[in-house]
């Protein structure tokens, strides 16, 4: 059953910068996403105490799983947090290559479910679902059936002749008929390093998203917001969770991840001087794109950052303690930032851990210099403190 985290649970994630990088957003990009940069971000992000990273995905983005590939073989514990996009790739396909990049990474891969994205993105990915909300979630639900089938089925192969037989001849066939998706003898190799399966982390705030997510997800992933809005999506999920058991007989155990961007100096004043000094570059050019960009999304979890926004905006956009929503006039997806002294970022987390959060993924900018901060900073606090909790009597 799902609760609340104990310390040694929880987990920390960074970001792999694929669009560029620098202290600024809302301007051009000051660091190119070479490979060599990427690799010093994973790298960096490893030696901080990072366990896994997060690859974004987008039509702006370079390619996640080339990219993870890449990360994988110069870095020895952190995995890669890759994108699987129902919809726009076959699902035994796209169970092939995350298997592969699992056994050629010693079993590190992590999968990030992505349903969704702009209307712009999907129709010009050729995404016949890219103005069809709901059923775009009906189709994640058959295409998740079959990789985590085809997964299963995969087990205890061994690799085959060096020409001829097929790897996953003796592997039992998956036959598949929904809505979407027919497969007929459908089978995968290898067989993942992980089992049954790399973990699923999977985002969606509407309410076929979270119905798709109770499904099928390992870690639901939300953006960060206020506690009480945090706490009201892990009871809804909870409630889904419930009437699941009850329909079918299905317990499943679903961990919950918060997506956060974090500042963290010795001072408070330096780390808010230092926040608001990230959107002192963003013109009018860049607001007006955003703005218009943000009205023309059908994403649930960007629609409630775009509220966030708006109503914290007399407030200077804080919208907590330590919770700030400058950001997030240029920057979409998860754009909120905890900003403050190690301690004061410390206890936020905390603050989410009681709701139930184990999974973290955090990032800054740059990327660089902000997981170093992040690790020699942050990390010690966090992790003192999540010690210390363990470390209490139950009640």
């Amino acid at each position: 059953m799902s609760g609340k985290s104990k310390g040694q649970d929880v987990e920390f994630g960074w970001f792999i910068p694929t669009t560029g990088d620098g202290k600024y957003v809302g301007t051009e990009p000051e660091r190119e996403s070479t490979a060599d940069y990427m690799i010093e971000v994973a790298q960096t992000a490893e030696r901080a105490g990072f366990t896994f990273a997060l690859i974004p995905t987008g039509g702006s983005c370079l390619d996640a799983w080339i990219v993870g590939a890449a990360i994988a073989t110069h870095t020895r514990v952190l995995k890669p947090l890759v994108a699987m996009r129902p919809g726009l790739i076959a699902p035994v396909l796209a169970a092939r290559m995350a298997a592969t990049l699992d056994y050629v990474s010693g079993g590190r891969a992590l999968i990030n479910v992505v349903t969704g994205g702009s209307p712009g993105d999907l129709l010009a990915t050729g995404d016949p679902l890219a103005h069809a909300h709901d059923e775009r979630y009906e189709r994640t639900l058959e295409f998740l059936q079959i990789v985590k089938g085809v997964w299963v089925n995969s087990a205890g192969q061994k690799h085959g002749r060096l020409a001829g037989e097929q790897p996953y001849q003796s592997a039992e066939r998956l036959h598949f008929q929904g809505k979407h998706y027919t497969i007929d003898g459908g089978a995968s190799f290898p067989a993942p390093v992980q089992q049954p399966h790399p973990p699923l982390y999977f985002g969606g705030s509407s309410p076929a998203g979270k119905k798709t997510a109770v499904q099928t997800a390992d870690v639901y992933l939300m953006w960060a917001e206020p506690l009480p809005m945090i706490k009201e999506q892990i009871d809804e999920m909870e409630r889904l969770r419930a009437e699941l058991k009850a329909e079918s007989g299905i317990d499943r155990t679903i961990r919950y991840g918060l997506r956060a961007q974090v500042l963290v100096r010795e001072t408070e004043e330096e780390a808010w001087r230092e926040a608001r000094d990230i959107i002192s570059k963003v013109d009018r050019d860049a607001l007006d794109s955003s703005a218009k960009r943000f009205a023309e999304t059908d994403a649930t979890n960007q629609k409630r950052q775009n509220e966030l926004r708006e109503q914290s905006k007399e407030n200077d956009y804080v919208l907590a303690p330590n919770l700030w929503a400058g950001l997030s006039i240029v920057r979409g997806g998860g754009a909120m930032l905890l900003v403050g002294t190690p301690e004061q970022v410390a206890n936020r987390l905390l603050e989410y851990v009681e709701l139930g959060i184990s999974s973290f993924i955090l990032s800054g900018y740059p990327n660089l210099e902000e997981a170093r901060y992040t690790g020699e900073l942050l990390l010690p606090a966090v992790k003192e403190k999540l010690a210390a909790r363990s470390l209490e009597p139950s009640v």
